[in-house]
Parts: structure tokens; sequence; C-alpha cells
């Protein structure tokens, strides 16, 4: 035994370092598989890379094209979000419910910071590549429209524009005549004692929500005996505020971006351009549960 360690002659010291052959090595990833990569077939990223055709030679089109299309996967898994929302809420799975709602506010936030790239246009950039737009207009998103229905707004007239296309027209057509997720919300308030008038409760679905002062008073009262009262119900109100919070910010945001990079003009696809946008921008999501404060 060594005298200086303690450690038994011809054993090596605990300090001491490893010899190199029991080294851990660290394993490579796997690199050859038969055909294409486990990756590519999950996330198919080769078909996504390829989907941008540019219409014009100006370089900036990339970047509004590349981010138009990602808005549109923000989209497609907002309403997915938005779709399990109301679907538990039928269940009356609140807590699945609320899962789905603070999903979608992250999502929702990452959809607003995609404006960046284009926010800053100026008329001169934009200008370069709005030729190859032609009649094209975020206003003809069908997956935008399936996100504007499940807040509530309804409109028979937006199927229109998707004629010529079946299967995106008739799931429009479904999601037209279902109930938003905002009727979801009264019914499972209504099945939880809070007094939401028949008359809202069995409206037409297919058409725009228009707000009831007997809602607002029921978002007042729940509000009003917080703490007393149910908590879950406040939770619930308080995740489709933050909701309809950032639909109200991707709104201005979109308003803004546009005014920097065309002022006033005319929007491609005809619309109003600015002047329809700060239409849309005062209107709020929910709206009861931002008048029901007043009273509270």
């Amino acid at each position: 035994m060594s005298h200086e360690t303690g450690v038994p002659a011809g054993q090596p010291s605990p300090d001491a370092p490893a010899p190199e052959s029991q080294t851990d090595e660290v394993q490579a990833p796997e690199l050859d598989f038969h055909g294409t990569t486990p990756y590519e077939d999950y996330v198919q990223a080769d078909v996504l890379t390829h989907l941008q055709h540019p219409l014009s030679d100006d370089p900036g089109e990339m970047a509004f094209l590349v981010t138009t299309q990602v808005m549109e996967l923000w989209f497609t898994l907002i309403v997915h979000e938005w779709e399990t929302a109301a679907r538990s809420l039928r269940e009356d799975d609140l807590n699945g419910a609320l899962a789905a709602l603070k999903r979608s506010t992250y999502e929702l936030q990452s959809l607003n910071a995609s404006w960046e790239p284009i926010a800053h246009l100026t008329p001169a950039q934009f200008n370069a590549y709005r030729s190859a737009l032609g009649e094209g207009s975020g206003f003809q998103s069908a997956m935008y429209r399936r996100l504007e229905f499940l807040l509530g707004e309804k409109s028979a007239s937006m199927l229109v524009p998707h004629r010529g296309a079946p299967r995106v027209h008739a799931e429009l057509e479904k999601a037209l005549h279902q109930p938003s997720l905002y009727d979801e919300v009264l019914h499972y308030l209504s099945r939880h004692g809070q007094d939401v008038p028949a008359q809202v409760l069995e409206r037409d679905v297919s058409r725009k929500y228009e707000p009831d002062p007997a809602v607002e008073a029921v978002w007042a009262g729940v509000y009003t005996a917080e703490g007393d009262g149910d908590p879950e119900l406040v939770r619930l109100g308080e995740a489709l505020t933050e909701v309809a919070e950032l639909v109200w910010r991707w709104r201005n945001d979109h308003l803004v971006a546009t005014r920097r990079a065309m002022g006033s003009k005319v929007g491609t696809g005809g619309s109003a351009g600015v002047a329809w946008l700060e239409k849309r921008a005062t209107k709020n999501v929910f709206p009861e549960l931002w008048t029901a404060r007043s009273h509270v």
C-alpha cells in the first residue's frame, strides 16, 4: 500500500486520469440510410424548401414569399389549436381547452413576429416586385379565413373566391356552419351555471357573432365574483383575452406594415388596402370580454 495515497500498490489513484482506452467515445450520428432520411420523411423539408418560385428578378421578393408561406403554416397550426380547444370545451374538458389556448398564444406571438422581414419595406422596395402578386392578396387565404371563422367572423360571401378549389371550398363551408370557438365558450358557460340567453345559444352560427348585453353581464359577473365564484371561469376568460389581444396585435402589425409599404393605395386583389385594414383593426375579438371590464 502506498504510504502517500493510501491506495494498494498496483492500483490507480481515484484522482488519476483514466487510461485512454477507457475514455468514452462520442457516438457518431447515423449517416447511411436506404432512401431518404427519417428527418426528411417526417418533416418533408425538401418539399417545403422547393415551394418558392419568385416571379420577379428582385431579390427582396424571396423574403416576401417565404414570410407569407410561413404565415400560412402558423395559420394552420393555430386553427388546429382552436379547433382542439373548441372540441375540449364541448366535452367539458376545460384543462384541455386551456392548454390548447395557451399553446396558441405562443404560436400567435411567432406569427406576429413573422412580419419583421417585410415590416420595414419602403414603397420602392415593395413596388420592385408588387406587380408579381397580380391580383393575389392575403385576403384570399383560405386558412386565414378558417381562423377568422373560429373567432366568430363568419360570412358566406368569403367562400366565393374559393369556388374553383372544391376541397378548400368544402372545408370552408363546413367551418362556416360549425360553432365558432366563442360559441363553444358560451355553451360551456351556460352548462356551468351562467345565464347565457337562449337567443345567443340558439343563434345561426353561420352568421357573424354580434355582441350581446346579456353576455357582457355574464362576463362582468364572472370577474366580479373572482375569488368567490368559479375561478376556472376567470382562467378561461383570461386565456381568451390573451388570444384576443394577440389577434388585435396581428391586425395592427398588418396595418402598419401595409401603410409603410404602400400608403393609402388600393391593395392587391382590389381591396381598399389600408382603409380596409384600419376598419378591421378597430374590431375586438370576443367583444364582451373587453366591455365587461368597465362594469367590474
